[in-house]
């Protein structure tokens, strides 16, 4: 029988280096959770036009995977947004999901802006010069001869039931003040 050196025998485990040394536990479950939600990353990225891909932080090699994703149809499809869920998992997803979000709450914004102009356009239509003292108020560099002019031809089209030409004008002038 071969003996142990004596300074093994000495060596009596440190509670620091245990400490250290904790290992998380990560379930099964929990991994195939996050492949998941990288599979919903991967899908929601594939939807995007190649101007907002433009807009994300991807490496050369993802971009490519997510493009041929995009043209490749059933089964395929499937596989490949597999792979992009699996190329996600070795990189820093983070930075992808915040310029995501920022692309999607531009989104959402430009909706609610919308939104509001087509209240506020309805209004003018119905109101006229009451409603038209709020958008100055808006919007100081609007033309008011324009504006009225606009309205005017508006109301007449509504009370003809001609298409509503001159209201999508109003719009149009409306949107364009507010981009301004």
């Amino acid at each position: 029988m071969i003996n142990p050196p004596d300074e093994w025998l000495d060596h009596q485990p440190d509670p620091q280096d245990e400490e250290d040394e904790e290992i998380i536990w990560v379930s099964k479950s929990e991994i195939k959770r996050d492949a998941e939600e990288l599979k919903r990353l991967g899908m929601e990225m594939m939807e995007l036009s190649k101007n907002e891909l433009d807009r994300l932080p991807l490496d050369e090699e993802l971009r490519q995977a997510i493009e041929l994703a995009q043209r490749i149809k059933k089964e395929g499809r499937r596989r490949q947004i597999q792979l992009i869920g699996k190329m996600l998992r070795s990189r820093d997803e983070q930075p992808i999901r915040l310029a995501l979000d920022k692309l999607k709450n531009r989104h959402n914004q430009q909706v609610a802006l919308f939104h509001k102009l087509e209240v506020l356009r309805d209004r003018l239509i119905e109101q006229g010069d009451s409603a038209m003292d709020e958008v100055i108020e808006l919007y100081p560099a609007a033309d008011r001869q324009q504006l009225r002019s606009l309205i005017r031809n508006a109301q007449k089209e509504k009370a003809t039931n001609k298409p509503p030409k001159s209201s999508r004008q109003i719009f149009q002038y409306l949107r364009e003040l507010a981009e301004a």
